[in-house]
């Protein structure tokens, strides 16, 4: 902090201020572990506080037993701790314990001297970054003697009771309005999810059965939409056929080859919502081709293939397609009809977040795409590539026919599972219908999101200035009568230097028995 210190204030080294130490490692023993033992801080009980300081429960509690083992030391309540290593999003958790408990691995501790609030020491520790401090090891872990030099600004007694007591002021009314905020975005997503399950179930607007009787007229109704796709999907397959054996030179001599071809198995409707009128269940192989992209292997790298842009998994988000990062992969002539992606494809992650989707909107041939991918194109333009898309982001937010990862060990959609995943068929109009109000509905949800996450980031700002206003000595008005800080310090220091003697003898007691036992042993 590089503004002048107010008037009878001071900035000390942390370790001047407090005790600075660690914990230990915790027991490995999960008999030394029992529901009514005695409560010990991990590094995830900082991290389930949130906007929190106070920790005053814990995850774990070590018995008799695993107290005496684990050697570790009882840290009275009012200490402030700070995660000691960890990922680098991790160090810089802050929170001040309730009550007396054993401090464990990855947890550091500061115990205020006698005229340092563990609230201010807490809030000051809350405006500085521990990353710079720590070993450069694969998980970084903090320096106790450069934690121990770090600059603590120190203001008088009194001053720390009124500061701490306008900043938790201003912080309750922050952490108030963050809640709000948090509510609201978690509302906007209840209302995404219910607007997806909506369109997903013909809900979101009128179905194209109701429209027709209003307006007295006919409508093609998705069962025969459904035949004129069948028809297309196997007037395709046949075409392919007949280009495979011209390129060989073996032309058909009769209709037998054409017996090979297999109609798409139905879906499974047990446990599926029943849909409204002139609406049907198909399966997505019914609806559309879907191919896996290509492998990702060091012979995508040899010389002789054109190094083309390809999209990953990664490059897949819901709603629209990434290509900020877009890394090159070979393909061979042949393989650059196969692999290329369209203007109108859908995208859809197999692994990862399996079923995330997107339809591409850009030019078609500008990219290629990896085997983490699906590729989905639809039949004849006769089924809407975002209709599906919006099934996909329902079935996946929802839980529903496609689980969340945490609910099943199967985090992959397989290319056979892709294929007979039930879609809901709307008539075709309708389907044009139900995207467009999606989409409506869907920006503005995205702008509100928006809105709240900056609210978000600019209480995090705040949260910030209020701090840095606070220990700037311009939050609240300073009294000239105060105790100068100088003096405080000056108390805490004699206060250490007459603990010492008791310590220093000990210390020199120890070792003049150690070296009364080292001659004992050189004597016999």
């Amino acid at each position: 902090m590089s503004s002048p210190l107010p008037p009878g204030w001071i900035e000390a080294p942390l370790g001047s201020l407090a005790e600075i130490g660690a914990g230990g490692p915790a027991p490995q023993d999960k008999s030394c572990f029992s529901p009514d033992g005695t409560p010990f801080v991990r590094v995830q009980d900082l991290g389930r506080l949130g906007s929190k300081a106070l920790i005053s429960e814990t995850a774990d509690r070590l018995n008799e037993s695993g107290v005496k083992t684990s050697r570790l030391r009882l840290i009275p309540a009012g200490a402030v701790l700070f995660t000691k290593s960890g990922m680098s999003t991790l160090l810089n958790q802050r929170a001040i314990l309730g009550k007396d408990s054993y401090i464990v691995s990855h947890v550091g501790y500061a115990i205020p001297y006698d005229g340092v609030l563990s609230h201010w020491l807490y809030w000051a520790l809350k405006l500085i970054d521990f990353g710079p401090l720590t070993q450069a090891t694969t998980l970084p872990s903090l320096q106790l003697s450069k934690v121990k030099e770090v600059g603590i600004r120190l203001a008088p007694v009194s001053e720390q009771h009124r500061i701490v007591a306008e900043i938790e002021k201003h912080f309750t009314r922050l952490e108030a309005a963050v809640e709000a905020l948090k509510r609201a975005r978690a509302n906007l997503r209840r209302y995404r999810a219910s607007v997806l399950k909506a369109a997903c179930e013909g809900r979101l607007v009128p179905t194209e059965a109701q429209l027709a009787r209003a307006e007295g007229r006919d409508y093609e109704p998705a069962d025969k939409l459904l035949a004129r796709i069948l028809k297309e999907r196997h007037a395709r397959w046949e075409a392919d056929q007949l280009a495979k054996m011209r390129a060989v030179r073996k032309p058909p001599k009769d209709d037998r080859w054409n017996a090979k071809y297999k109609e798409p198995a139905s879906p499974d409707t047990t446990n599926l919502p029943c849909l409204p009128e002139g609406w049907v269940w198909a399966v997505l192989g019914c609806l559309a081709d879907v191919h896996l992209g290509k492998m990702l292997s060091p012979k995508a790298y040899e010389t002789g293939l054109q190094q083309l842009p390809y999209l990953r998994n990664e490059n897949v988000q819901w709603g629209r397609i990434d290509t900020i990062d877009v890394k090159m992969m070979g393909f061979k002539q042949q393989e650059l009809e196969r692999y290329c992606v369209e203007t109108n494809h859908l995208l859809v992650c197999e692994g990862g977040e399996a079923g995330r989707a997107a339809v591409y909107a850009g030019p078609s041939g500008e990219f290629m795409y990896q085997k983490a991918l699906h590729r989905v194109r639809p039949i004849a333009g006769l089924v809407s590539p975002y209709f599906i898309q919006f099934c996909f982001w329902h079935y996946v937010v929802s839980g529903v026919v496609i689980p969340r990862p945490s609910e099943t060990t199967i985090q992959h959609l397989p290319l056979e599972r892709m294929v007979v995943l039930p879609i809901p068929l709307p008539p075709l109009a309708e389907q044009r219908r139900i995207v467009a109000e999606v989409e409506r509905r869907l920006s503005v949800i995205d702008e509100l999101v928006a809105a709240v996450e900056a609210n978000l980031k600019r209480a995090e700002r705040l949260g910030q200035a209020i701090l840095k206003r606070a220990f700037e000595g311009r939050l609240v008005p300073q009294d000239p009568s105060d105790e100068p800080a100088s003096v405080l310090l000056e108390r805490i220091r004699a206060e250490r230097e007459a603990a010492k003697p008791d310590s220093e003898s000990r210390r020199q007691t120890r070792g003049i028995r150690t070296r009364r036992r080292a001659a004992r042993g050189a004597d016999g």
